[in-house]
């Protein structure tokens, strides 16, 4: 995607700091409030210990990270525990039965293992195939759903493009793909769609639905319950937990998806290049992959044109899987474990609550609202990733992309555009068929940014993205009070009196 690089005003930068500075003034006063409000928060100080442990560089360069949707942060010891293990052991490439080879096999083994430990599934019922993120996971569903037989594609308004993109395979295989709506504001699966589109599985045919245990748009966490409810109707199950797993408790014993795909660098932040498909044997049996690789196959022949492939996992795993990172898997969740995550999740729920209360009272003197949810404006059924945007006092909005830099300069990440998730942000946004429609015709290949313009051409006033603050494992309060009063900085602010000027970078 390219970006927009915007060189800010003084003024602007200047009036943020002042509001920053000015609040922090206040900040011991707002944490004893805080407290008071939300008393068992003090059960999950272990946490604040934890961050000055193990996430100290934070504090250290004074960073501001909301950002824990877009990506996880990794602790101290992840690193220091990885190191060590590869620098007093040996280990060579696991597709073979020598000392070293062995050594990798064992600690990659152990890291399965351990997956399927972390999540309660069966290991007689899951196999956990590694893959290089979620979206990857996705492909190996998608490429190898037999959508030809019979098959058909069910999917929500709110999913990742990964998710999205499974339709693709779909539609090659001339299977019919269908969406169910979300319904703004909260922007939560419509129930009555959902059902009658779930009656519509082809029976014994291949019926696939997917949809987010956590919605990486809105946070919106829609109930696991329909995994059961799909598959009694016959519908295999893709539930998408790459947002929900980092902060919420995944027990695969009692929510027995069919497929679950994972990045790991959003739980636990490193390694960056590894996720998994968590999949159910039953279901696997299904699918059959257009293609054969190194590590796939037990035999291929040039000559004789065949080739039998590989049992369980190894028949999914392309190449040589990155076994030297492999153990840093068991290493993250492990420090994940320790650190307990119904704490995170406490912590989590309790910042995420205040943020929504602090930032949905924020109004300009003139009595309009600052900020605009997507998404629920309380905890109930909903995760730690709020979208919103910026509306000045006469309710015309701020560009988010402005947002974005003057949080920068203040050492803030927050992530902004339309993060992924087309389906739930044209909702949200009241983006319409006829908007999209005008916009797509006639082009092959569009920007992000010739997009906006389009959109913009079309008659729509309204922005095509939003800003997104995200919390996890090492936030503290300091750092949502420091965003509120970010937040404060654009009360009674003029969004055509921001100045800036753009070049393309």
């Amino acid at each position: 995607m390219t970006h927009q690089a915007f060189i800010l005003s003084d003024t602007d930068t200047q009036r943020v700091e002042v509001v920053l500075a000015e609040g922090m003034r206040h900040y011991e006063e707002a944490y004893r409030a805080f407290l008071e409000q939300y008393p068992q928060f003090k059960e999950t100080l272990a946490l604040d210990t934890l961050r000055e442990q193990e996430y100290n560089r934070l504090d250290q360069t004074r960073q501001i990270y909301l950002d824990y949707t877009g990506g996880g942060l990794y602790a101290k010891s992840q690193l220091k525990q990885h190191t060590e293990m590869l620098l007093k052991g040996v280990y060579g490439n696991p597709h073979s039965s020598n000392p070293t080879s062995l050594a990798s096999t064992m600690l990659d083994d152990e890291a399965r293992q351990y997956v399927l430990s972390f999540f309660n599934a069966d290991p007689e019922e899951y196999m956990v195939i590694f893959t290089p993120n979620a979206s990857g996971a996705l492909r190996l569903v998608g490429e190898s759903y037999p959508f030809e037989d019979n098959g058909q594609y069910l999917l929500t308004f709110d999913n990742h493009n990964s998710v999205n993109g499974i339709r693709e395979f779909a539609y090659h295989k001339n299977a019919p793909v269908i969406y169910t709506p979300v319904v703004p504001p909260d922007m939560r699966i419509d129930a009555d769609a959902l059902l009658a589109n779930l009656d519509k599985a082809i029976p014994n045919g291949n019926n696939l639905f997917a949809y987010p245990a956590q919605s990486n748009f809105s946070g919106v966490q829609h109930s696991l319950e329909w995994v059961e409810i799909a598959q009694a109707k016959g519908w295999d199950v893709i539930l998408d937990s790459a947002a929900f797993a980092p902060t919420n408790r995944l027990d695969l014993s009692v929510v027995k998806a069919d497929f679950i795909p994972l990045s790991f660098y959003k739980i636990f932040g490193y390694p960056t290049g590894i996720g998994a498909l968590i999949a159910r044997r039953s279901t696997v049996e299904k699918l059959r992959r257009p293609w054969f690789a190194g590590g796939t196959i037990t035999v291929a022949s040039v000559q004789g044109n065949a080739h039998f492939m590989a049992e369980d996992f190894a028949a999914f795993e392309d190449g040589t899987v990155d076994y030297l990172n492999l153990p840093a898997v068991k290493i993250g969740l492990e420090h994940i474990q320790k650190a307990n995550i119904e704490v995170i999740h406490e912590r989590v729920t309790m910042l995420t609550d205040y943020l929504l209360k602090q930032l949905t009272s924020l109004k300009h003197d003139n009595g309009s609202t600052l900020i605009k949810v997507y998404g629920p404006v309380t905890t109930e059924a909903r995760g730690g990733t709020i979208a919103f945007n910026f509306y000045d006092p006469d309710n015309i909005i701020f560009d988010f992309q402005i947002i974005e830099g003057l949080a920068s300069a203040a050492n803030i990440s927050l992530r902004t555009g339309c993060f992924c998730n087309p389906g739930a942000g044209e909702l949200a946004l009241n983006i319409t068929k006829v908007e999209i429609d005008a916009c797509f015709a006639d082009k092959d290949r569009m920007t992000f940014e010739q997009f906006a313009i389009a959109m913009t051409s079309t008659g729509n006033n309204q922005e095509v993205g939003a800003v997104r603050i995200s919390v996890g494992i090492a936030t503290n309060f300091k750092d949502v009070y420091t965003f509120v009063q970010f937040a404060r900085s654009f009360l009674n602010v003029k969004s055509q009196g921001l100045l800036f000027s753009a070049d393309s970078a």
